[in-house]
Protein backbone atom coordinates (compact mmCIF):
# COMPACT_ATOMS: atom_id res chain seq x y z
CA UNK A 1 0.00 0.00 0.00
CA UNK A 2 2.80 2.26 0.66
CA UNK A 3 4.08 2.14 -3.05
CA UNK A 4 0.40 2.78 -4.11
CA UNK A 5 0.26 5.71 -2.01
CA UNK A 6 3.23 7.63 -3.21
CA UNK A 7 1.95 6.58 -6.91
CA UNK A 8 -0.98 8.14 -6.00
CA UNK A 9 0.07 10.96 -4.06
CA UNK A 10 2.17 12.02 -6.68
CA UNK A 11 -1.41 12.07 -9.67
CA UNK A 12 -2.61 14.20 -6.81
CA UNK A 13 -0.03 17.10 -7.28
CA UNK A 14 -1.03 16.83 -11.07
CA UNK A 15 -4.30 17.29 -10.63
CA UNK A 16 -5.53 18.44 -7.93
CA UNK A 17 -4.55 22.13 -8.56
CA UNK A 18 -6.46 25.25 -9.83
CA UNK A 19 -5.67 24.30 -13.55
CA UNK A 20 -8.03 21.35 -13.15
CA UNK A 21 -10.77 23.84 -12.60
CA UNK A 22 -11.40 25.15 -16.25
CA UNK A 23 -12.35 22.21 -18.09
CA UNK A 24 -14.19 20.76 -15.41
CA UNK A 25 -18.07 21.16 -14.44
CA UNK A 26 -16.83 22.45 -11.19
CA UNK A 27 -16.08 25.86 -13.33
CA UNK A 28 -19.83 26.63 -12.78
CA UNK A 29 -19.84 27.16 -9.08
CA UNK A 30 -16.45 29.00 -9.26
CA UNK A 31 -18.12 31.91 -10.79
CA UNK A 32 -20.00 32.62 -7.71
CA UNK A 33 -18.59 33.91 -4.37
CA UNK A 34 -22.36 33.74 -2.65
CA UNK A 35 -22.13 30.60 -0.65
CA UNK A 36 -25.74 29.67 -1.84
CA UNK A 37 -25.31 30.72 -5.56
CA UNK A 38 -21.88 28.20 -5.08
CA UNK A 39 -24.44 25.76 -3.42
CA UNK A 40 -27.45 25.68 -6.72
CA UNK A 41 -24.49 26.36 -9.45
CA UNK A 42 -23.13 23.44 -7.87
CA UNK A 43 -25.98 21.41 -7.53
CA UNK A 44 -27.13 21.98 -11.34
CA UNK A 45 -23.46 21.52 -12.35
CA UNK A 46 -23.44 17.67 -10.98
CA UNK A 47 -26.71 16.27 -11.70
CA UNK A 48 -25.77 17.53 -15.41
CA UNK A 49 -22.25 16.30 -15.41
CA UNK A 50 -22.77 13.25 -17.60
CA UNK A 51 -21.32 13.27 -21.33
CA UNK A 52 -18.55 15.38 -23.08
CA UNK A 53 -16.96 17.92 -20.67
CA UNK A 54 -17.47 21.09 -22.80
CA UNK A 55 -21.04 20.13 -23.48
CA UNK A 56 -21.94 19.97 -19.79
CA UNK A 57 -20.38 23.54 -18.98
CA UNK A 58 -21.66 25.43 -22.21
CA UNK A 59 -25.22 23.97 -21.05
CA UNK A 60 -24.34 24.75 -17.39
CA UNK A 61 -23.47 28.34 -18.27
CA UNK A 62 -26.74 28.67 -20.41
CA UNK A 63 -28.94 27.63 -17.73
CA UNK A 64 -27.10 29.67 -14.89
CA UNK A 65 -27.41 32.47 -17.37
CA UNK A 66 -31.34 32.10 -17.54
CA UNK A 67 -31.57 32.88 -14.05
CA UNK A 68 -29.76 36.08 -14.37
CA UNK A 69 -26.51 34.77 -13.47
CA UNK A 70 -27.71 34.96 -9.74
CA UNK A 71 -28.95 31.66 -9.43
CA UNK A 72 -30.05 31.80 -5.25
CA UNK A 73 -31.93 35.69 -5.95
CA UNK A 74 -33.71 34.35 -9.10
CA UNK A 75 -34.93 31.08 -7.02
CA UNK A 76 -36.19 33.02 -4.44
CA UNK A 77 -37.44 35.82 -6.59
CA UNK A 78 -38.96 34.74 -10.08
CA UNK A 79 -42.46 35.16 -11.02
CA UNK A 80 -43.69 32.55 -13.30
CA UNK A 81 -43.42 34.58 -16.41
CA UNK A 82 -39.79 34.46 -16.07
CA UNK A 83 -39.95 30.86 -16.52
CA UNK A 84 -40.86 30.82 -20.14
CA UNK A 85 -37.67 30.53 -21.70
CA UNK A 86 -36.40 27.16 -19.40
CA UNK A 87 -39.04 25.35 -21.37
CA UNK A 88 -36.66 24.76 -23.96
CA UNK A 89 -33.82 23.66 -22.15
CA UNK A 90 -32.06 19.62 -22.47
CA UNK A 91 -29.07 18.52 -21.51
CA UNK A 92 -28.97 14.83 -22.89
CA UNK A 93 -32.11 13.45 -20.73
CA UNK A 94 -32.62 16.21 -18.16
CA UNK A 95 -35.27 18.39 -19.73
CA UNK A 96 -37.62 21.25 -19.05
CA UNK A 97 -39.87 19.43 -16.83
CA UNK A 98 -37.06 18.23 -14.71
CA UNK A 99 -35.55 21.49 -14.60
CA UNK A 100 -39.02 23.48 -13.58
CA UNK A 101 -39.38 20.93 -10.61
CA UNK A 102 -35.46 21.58 -9.60
CA UNK A 103 -36.42 24.97 -9.47
CA UNK A 104 -39.65 24.73 -7.56
CA UNK A 105 -37.89 22.49 -5.10
CA UNK A 106 -35.21 24.72 -4.58
CA UNK A 107 -37.69 27.47 -3.69
CA UNK A 108 -39.57 25.34 -1.30
CA UNK A 109 -36.20 24.81 0.26
CA UNK A 110 -34.73 27.85 0.53
CA UNK A 111 -37.59 29.42 1.82
CA UNK A 112 -37.15 27.77 4.95
CA UNK A 113 -33.51 27.29 5.26
CA UNK A 114 -30.43 29.77 4.23
CA UNK A 115 -28.16 26.21 2.72
CA UNK A 116 -28.51 22.97 0.85
CA UNK A 117 -26.67 21.38 3.54
CA UNK A 118 -29.64 21.23 5.85
CA UNK A 119 -31.56 19.13 2.66
CA UNK A 120 -28.15 16.44 3.35
CA UNK A 121 -27.90 16.90 7.12
CA UNK A 122 -31.31 18.43 9.12
CA UNK A 123 -29.58 18.25 12.19
CA UNK A 124 -26.23 20.14 13.74
CA UNK A 125 -23.60 17.42 12.88
CA UNK A 126 -23.88 14.36 10.61
CA UNK A 127 -22.63 11.31 12.67
CA UNK A 128 -22.53 8.21 10.65
CA UNK A 129 -18.96 6.64 9.46
CA UNK A 130 -20.20 7.70 5.52
CA UNK A 131 -22.43 9.70 3.73
CA UNK A 132 -24.89 6.67 2.87
CA UNK A 133 -27.83 8.37 5.14
CA UNK A 134 -27.33 11.71 4.09
CA UNK A 135 -28.18 10.94 0.87
CA UNK A 136 -30.71 8.76 1.23
CA UNK A 137 -31.98 11.65 3.44
CA UNK A 138 -31.39 14.15 0.48
CA UNK A 139 -33.10 11.83 -1.99
CA UNK A 140 -36.50 11.43 0.01
CA UNK A 141 -36.40 15.13 1.04
CA UNK A 142 -35.71 16.45 -2.69
CA UNK A 143 -38.84 14.42 -3.60
CA UNK A 144 -41.39 14.47 -0.79
CA UNK A 145 -43.58 17.51 -2.73
CA UNK A 146 -45.45 16.66 -5.48
CA UNK A 147 -42.76 16.02 -8.54
CA UNK A 148 -42.81 14.53 -12.20
CA UNK A 149 -41.80 10.71 -11.97
CA UNK A 150 -39.61 11.01 -14.55
CA UNK A 151 -37.43 13.62 -13.09
CA UNK A 152 -36.53 10.88 -10.11
CA UNK A 153 -33.62 9.13 -12.47
CA UNK A 154 -31.77 12.60 -11.91
CA UNK A 155 -31.18 12.04 -7.93
CA UNK A 156 -29.76 8.73 -6.82
CA UNK A 157 -30.07 7.04 -3.77
CA UNK A 158 -27.92 3.67 -2.35
CA UNK A 159 -30.82 1.98 -1.50
CA UNK A 160 -31.04 1.27 -5.12
CA UNK A 161 -27.46 0.49 -5.15
CA UNK A 162 -26.06 3.23 -7.23
CA UNK A 163 -23.25 4.56 -6.89
CA UNK A 164 -24.60 8.21 -6.71
CA UNK A 165 -21.01 9.39 -8.58
CA UNK A 166 -22.76 12.97 -9.01
CA UNK A 167 -23.83 13.57 -5.89
CA UNK A 168 -20.54 12.08 -4.10
CA UNK A 169 -19.27 14.45 -6.40
CA UNK A 170 -21.38 17.47 -5.15
CA UNK A 171 -20.65 16.83 -1.87
CA UNK A 172 -16.84 16.49 -2.72
CA UNK A 173 -17.10 19.98 -4.02
CA UNK A 174 -19.32 21.59 -0.58
CA UNK A 175 -17.37 19.44 1.98
CA UNK A 176 -13.91 18.95 1.05
CA UNK A 177 -11.20 22.18 1.30
CA UNK A 178 -7.54 22.11 0.75
CA UNK A 179 -4.98 24.74 -0.75
CA UNK A 180 -5.54 23.81 -3.70
CA UNK A 181 -8.99 25.78 -4.25
CA UNK A 182 -10.66 23.82 -6.36
CA UNK A 183 -13.09 22.16 -3.49
CA UNK A 184 -15.02 24.83 -1.50
CA UNK A 185 -15.47 23.70 2.21
CA UNK A 186 -18.45 25.62 2.74
CA UNK A 187 -20.17 22.87 4.64
CA UNK A 188 -19.19 21.74 7.66
CA UNK A 189 -21.53 19.73 9.13
CA UNK A 190 -20.34 16.45 7.17
CA UNK A 191 -16.61 16.09 7.81
CA UNK A 192 -14.44 15.17 4.74
CA UNK A 193 -13.16 11.70 6.06
CA UNK A 194 -17.11 10.86 5.38
CA UNK A 195 -17.34 11.09 1.93
CA UNK A 196 -17.61 8.26 0.01
CA UNK A 197 -15.13 8.55 -3.31
CA UNK A 198 -17.23 9.45 -6.60
CA UNK A 199 -17.22 5.71 -8.47
CA UNK A 200 -18.34 6.08 -12.54
CA UNK A 201 -17.22 2.98 -14.96
CA UNK A 202 -13.77 5.23 -15.94
CA UNK A 203 -13.28 5.27 -12.04
CA UNK A 204 -13.73 2.00 -11.70
CA UNK A 205 -11.42 0.45 -14.24
CA UNK A 206 -8.09 2.97 -12.63
CA UNK A 207 -9.01 1.70 -8.94
CA UNK A 208 -9.42 -2.50 -10.41
CA UNK A 209 -6.14 -2.26 -12.25
CA UNK A 210 -4.73 -0.99 -8.81
CA UNK A 211 -6.14 -3.76 -6.81
CA UNK A 212 -8.58 -1.26 -4.70
CA UNK A 213 -11.80 -3.00 -6.37
CA UNK A 214 -12.25 -6.76 -7.42
CA UNK A 215 -14.64 -5.86 -10.12
CA UNK A 216 -15.48 -2.99 -12.71
CA UNK A 217 -18.78 -2.55 -11.59
CA UNK A 218 -20.55 0.95 -10.54
CA UNK A 219 -22.51 0.39 -7.89
CA UNK A 220 -23.01 1.59 -4.17
CA UNK A 221 -21.16 -1.70 -3.26
CA UNK A 222 -17.92 -0.98 -4.58
CA UNK A 223 -17.69 2.65 -4.05
CA UNK A 224 -17.94 2.08 -0.37
CA UNK A 225 -15.61 -0.92 -1.10
CA UNK A 226 -13.11 1.36 -3.11
CA UNK A 227 -13.13 4.59 0.13
CA UNK A 228 -12.28 1.86 2.75
CA UNK A 229 -9.42 1.12 0.76
CA UNK A 230 -8.72 4.87 0.25
CA UNK A 231 -9.17 5.44 3.98
CA UNK A 232 -6.20 2.84 4.67
CA UNK A 233 -3.52 5.80 2.57
CA UNK A 234 -6.11 8.66 4.23
CA UNK A 235 -8.27 8.50 6.74
CA UNK A 236 -9.47 11.54 7.03
CA UNK A 237 -9.70 12.72 3.38
CA UNK A 238 -10.11 9.42 1.09
CA UNK A 239 -11.97 11.57 -1.38
CA UNK A 240 -8.85 13.55 -2.17
CA UNK A 241 -8.15 10.31 -4.59
CA UNK A 242 -11.04 11.26 -6.56
CA UNK A 243 -8.55 13.61 -8.90
CA UNK A 244 -5.90 11.12 -8.79
CA UNK A 245 -8.51 8.08 -10.19
CA UNK A 246 -10.08 10.50 -12.43
CA UNK A 247 -7.24 12.17 -14.11
CA UNK A 248 -5.47 8.34 -14.33
CA UNK A 249 -8.84 7.10 -16.30
CA UNK A 250 -10.15 10.13 -18.11
CA UNK A 251 -6.55 12.35 -18.93
CA UNK A 252 -4.21 9.28 -18.83
CA UNK A 253 -6.40 6.43 -20.64
CA UNK A 254 -4.41 4.23 -17.70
Amino acid sequence: MEDLKKFLDSKLLTYNKPAFIVGDPVVIPHSFTLKQDIEIAGLFAAVLAWGNRATIINNCRKLIHLMGDAPHDFILNHRESDLKPFIHFVHRTFNATDLLYFISFLQHHYREYSSLEDAFVPGKQYKEDNVEQALIHFHDYFFSIEHPARTRKHIATPVRNSACKRINMYLRWMVRKDKSGVDFGIWKKIKPGQLVCPLDVHVARVAERLGLIDNIKSNWTNALVLTERLKELNPADPAVYDYALFGLGAEERF
